[in-house]
C-alpha cells in the first residue's frame, strides 16, 4: 500500500527527525541494490542490476482508526484510547512511548520507543480494558538501508478475553543493537528472544540466557541479516565436498 494511503502520524515529535506527516513525500537517499543476499559479484541474477531505489516514507494512520466498513478493524479506536489513557496515568504518557500508529490491510501496529517497550507490554497485559494475555513471539527483521534503526523487533499479542490482535514494532540501530527484554512479562518469549538474537544479533537486555538456539555457540555472525554473505561456506555431503555457492555459480 502507497504511503498516499495513509494519512500522517499521531502524536509526531517535533523537530528534525520528525515523521512524515499527511501528504508529505520525504524519501529517503537513493540506494543502490547490487545483488539479493550480500551478492557483490558480476553473477547477479537478481535483476537489481544497478538500480537505485529510494525508500518510501514512514506509514502513519490517523483516528479514527476503526473503519465501519472493515470488520478486521473492530475495537481499534478502543485499544489505542486505553493505552493513551493506562501510559498517562503512570505520568508518562502515550507520545513519549508511541512514536506512530498505522492500520494497514486491516492489523493494527504501535511502533513504540525502545526504552518504553516494557512499559507498553505491562499495560497490555494488565490493563482490563486491554487484557493482551498472549504474546506469540518476536521475530526479528533487518533494514540495512533504514539509516539508524536497521533492526527492528516485531511483536504479536492476542486477547483471548477481547478476542484481538495488535503488534508492537521497536527499532534500534546497528551500532547500538540492544532492545528491553519482556521475559519477566510475557515468559513465553524465552526462546522467541534467542532466536531473534542468533539470527539478527539484536541483544535483548534482560534475558535470563540470552545464548544461541539453532546455530552453533562458536557460529560468526547472524544469518538472517541481509548484509550477511551467500554461502562463503564449504559443504560435505556424503564425503563429497561441495564449494559454496559464491564460488561455484557463474553466468558468465
Amino acid at each position: 500500500m502507497s504511503p498516499q494511503d495513509h494519512k500522517g502520524q499521531t502524536n509526531p515529535p517535533e523537530g528534525e527527525n520528525a515523521p512524515i506527516r499527511a501528504g508529505e513525500q520525504r524519501l529517503s537517499s537513493p540506494v543502490v541494490r547490487t545483488g539479493m543476499f550480500g551478492s557483490r559479484t558480476s553473477g547477479d541474477t537478481s535483476g537489481y542490476g544497478g538500480l537505485r531505489v529510494r525508500g518510501a516514507p514512514p506509514m502513519g494512520t490517523e483516528p479514527p482508526y476503526t473503519d465501519p466498513d472493515d470488520p478486521r478493524t473492530e475495537g481499534y479506536d478502543e485499544i489505542v484510547t486505553a493505552l493513551r489513557h493506562g501510559l498517562g496515568a503512570e505520568g508518562a504518557g502515550f507520545a513519549d512511548a508511541v512514536e506512530r500508529v498505522v492500520v494497514d490491510r486491516g492489523e493494527l501496529t504501535l511502533h513504540i520507543r525502545r526504552d518504553r517497550l516494557r512499559d507498553v507490554a505491562r499495560r497490555l497485559r494488565d490493563d482490563p480494558a486491554l487484557r493482551f494475555e498472549l504474546c506469540l513471539g518476536v521475530s526479528g527483521v533487518h533494514y540495512p538501508s533504514d539509516e539508524g534503526r536497521e533492526l527492528h523487533a516485531v511483536y504479536h499479542f492476542r486477547s483471548i478475553t477481547h478476542n484481538r490482535e495488535i503488534r508492537l514494532e521497536v527499532t534500534c540501530p546497528d551500532a547500538d543493537p540492544r532492545v528491553p527484554s519482556i521475559v519477566d512479562v510475557y515468559p513465553t518469549n524465552d526462546w522467541h528472544e534467542r532466536e531473534a538474537w542468533d539470527f539478527f544479533g539484536i541483544v535483548f537486555e534482560g534475558h535470563p540466557a540470552l545464548t544461541r538456539i539453532q546455530m552453533p555457540d562458536d557460529w560468526e555472525g547472524h544469518p538472517q541479516r541481509k548484509d550477511y554473505p551467500l554461502g562463503g561456506i564449504p559443504v560435505e555431503y556424503r564425503g563429497a565436498k561441495i564449494p559454496p555457492p559464491d564460488e561455484r555459480r557463474s553466468y558468465a
